[in-house]
């Protein structure tokens, strides 16, 4: 976990865009975090788990896509 000022991010970018691949970039402004960087594939699979624990199926072999599945069809599908 890393926070670094707004400043400090756009004067080193690509640096702080290489370490979100590992780790959590906090981004700060005026001393408040205002956004955070991370690795997209890291993210999914936290969400997926978090999915996977409310819909009490978590296990070992856990099939990531199919949770995903059926998260989406049984709690995120939306109707107009």
């Amino acid at each position: 976990m890393c926070y670094v000022t707004a400043t400090e991010l756009k004067n080193n970018l690509s640096h702080y865009l290489e370490l979100s691949k590992k780790e959590y970039v906090y981004v700060t402004k005026n001393g408040e975090v205002i956004t955070v960087l991370t690795n997209p594939e890291k993210q999914r699979l936290l969400l997926i788990e978090e999915l996977a624990g409310s819909l009490g199926k978590v296990d070992s072999n856990i099939d990531y896509d199919k949770v995903l599945k059926t998260a989406l069809e049984e709690k995120y599908v939306h109707t107009r």
